[in-house]
């Protein structure tokens, strides 16, 4: 409150009465002083009035935001040792480029013509295999005759079978002709003998019956050998039929075992081409992991192997890679108080190190040499107490410059809500939030999301006054 003048003795109707009024006096400078309090005190009351701009304040770093711009680590695929550098660090390089040259260390491969002779072999086997597969053909055809050959065999000797039998009943048939001629000379040998006892007959005439008995009796015994001989004859034809089946079956089997021996082989066979095949792609690869090759554009960073002759494991890594023109992001961390009032396409002013910079953080529009960001990634999980965001560059706002590098600091401030400059120092006093003012750009719900997030909001600004 400024100071009181004190009166002059002229003009205080007292002063003629009491003496110490005339031993005061209000210096000017006092009066002066009292003034400028006055005036400061009334512009930092009025000052409290005027807009300022909260925001979050985060500290990081340049990065990409897509994994295969970030820096990288070119491994060997095989062990080897290193014969020939192609690059030198800090050199530009293209996909496909030549990096480091390597030479075999194992002795399976130190045979220079290795990949021709591996295609010989093959050639080989193959050959072999369209050898066993006419093989196999071979015995399959022979196995055709040798079961046409059975059917041919067997339809003579069922002929040969069903001729004799038809054979001996044709001589059982004049046997039972002979039997007849033999019963019927019988009979006539013993009238013949009863005429001659009688005396009617004589005895030439009774040897010339016996004789014709005599012959009937030969043919009968003759005919009964024939029957003998051709069912004999019978059961051979018979015997045949049945041993062409079994002899026939010999041969179909042991030509069947030779088939399938043959196939066996074939498969065997047809595995090992797979090997070798498998082997000969394997080769043919492995020769084309000889040459350390650059798998996207960008710049040599390090050499993590110097000199010439040096072994190297496989998956060991031999050359850092910085892939060209890499998409940059702000890598920031925000404390979990503040993660909350964060969303995908909130608005971020970014200070970057070794640019130039006068900041407002409150009045981002006086600021000077800051450069416009949006929230694009949000980590669900926190980091040592801190959630990560990344911020890419504000389409809409100046390009961030072009020197940046990965890995350069970077200060940024996330834009929320405009407030007076008294609540925000009450708020900061406090160690109360910021306020919460629904989602940014980035959000995609609906409008009466939105108009819900609002009035929440403003009910929590009112709770927070209050």
């Amino acid at each position: 409150m400024p100071f009181a003048e004190h009166p002059s003795p002229e003009t205080h109707p007292s002063a003629g009465v009491f003496r110490s009024f005339e031993m005061v006096q209000t210096p000017s400078a006092g009066r002066t002083l009292a003034r400028w309090c006055a005036g400061l005190s009334l512009g930092i009351l009025l000052a409290g009035f005027l807009p300022w701009t909260q925001n979050i304040r985060s500290g990081g770093t340049l990065t990409t935001l897509r994994p295969q711009d970030r820096p990288q680590t070119v491994p060997s695929t095989i062990a080897g040792r290193i014969e020939r550098w192609r690059v030198r660090e800090g050199q530009l390089v293209k996909r496909g480029d030549t990096l480091v040259e390597i030479a075999e260390i194992k002795d399976k491969y130190f045979d220079p013509q290795l990949l021709a002779r591996t295609r010989e072999q093959l050639a080989a086997k193959e050959g072999s295999l369209r050898e066993n597969v006419a093989k196999g053909q071979a015995l399959e055809a022979q196995q055709t005759a040798l079961r046409a050959g059975l059917q041919v065999s067997l339809s003579k000797a069922r002929n040969k079978v069903e001729q004799t039998r038809l054979k001996l009943n044709s001589d059982q048939a004049e046997l039972q002709a002979a039997n007849n001629d033999f019963a019927i000379a019988q009979q006539q040998l013993q009238r013949q003998e009863a005429l001659y006892r009688q005396g009617l007959k004589s005895l030439t005439e009774l040897e010339q019956r016996r004789l014709k008995f005599q012959e009937s009796t030969a043919k009968r015994q003759s005919v009964e050998n024939k029957v003998a001989a051709t069912r004999q004859e019978l059961l051979n034809a018979e015997l045949e039929l049945n041993s062409l089946q079994a002899e026939y079956q010999d041969k179909l089997a042991k030509s069947e075992s030779d088939r399938r021996s043959t196939l066996a082989y074939q498969y065997d066979t047809e595995g090992q081409i797979s090997k070798m095949r498998n082997e000969y792609a394997n080769i043919s690869i492995r020769s084309g992991f000889y040459r350390i090759t650059a798998p996207q554009d960008g710049y040599v960073v390090r050499a993590l192997k110097a000199g010439l002759g040096e072994m190297v494991k496989e998956g060991e890594s031999i050359v850092t890679v910085m892939p060209d023109k890499p998409q940059l992001a702000a890598e920031l961390f925000v404390q979990p108080m503040d993660i909350p009032l964060l969303s995908v396409g909130r608005k971020v002013r970014l200070q970057f190190d070794g640019w130039p910079a006068l900041v407002f953080s409150g009045w981002p529009g006086t600021s000077f040499g800051t450069f416009g960001g949006v929230v694009a990634v949000i980590d669900n999980l926190d980091s040592q107490g801190r959630y990560r965001i990344l911020v890419t560059p504000d389409p809409e706002d100046e390009a961030w410059p072009k020197p940046l590098r990965v890995g350069s600091g970077v200060y940024g401030w996330a834009l929320l809500d405009d407030v007076p400059i008294w609540y925000e120092l009450w708020r900061q006093l406090n160690g109360f939030p910021p306020n919460f003012v629904g989602y940014g750009g980035g959000d995609t719900k609906g409008d009466k999301a939105k108009g819900t997030k609002d009035k929440s909001a403003s009910s929590t600004s009112e709770e927070t006054e209050i």
